[in-house]
């Protein structure tokens, strides 16, 4: 996926994940829901956390350590 030098990457994480195709071994379609995602500290949002909760992903994000200080609440 291309995009602009300038763009961040969090938004094109769904269309990604999305875009994913792992070929079976033998027979069968191809699987499109990993197991687990591990990404690191850019991708923390909760848009990004509820959209691998409801697709029934594991996830791996550390937490920035300003997130509270910024206003956030806890996920």
């Amino acid at each position: 996926m291309l995009t602009a030098g300038q763009r961040g990457d969090s938004p094109q994480f769904k269309p990604v994940l999305e875009a994913i195709r792992v070929p079976r071994l033998g027979r069968g379609r191809p699987r499109r829901r990993p197991d687990r995602v591990t990404a690191d500290k850019a991708y923390d949002s909760r848009g990004n956390r509820a959209y691998l909760r409801r697709r029934g992903i594991k996830v791996a994000i550390p937490v920035p350590a300003d997130r509270d200080r910024n206003g956030h609440k806890p996920l």
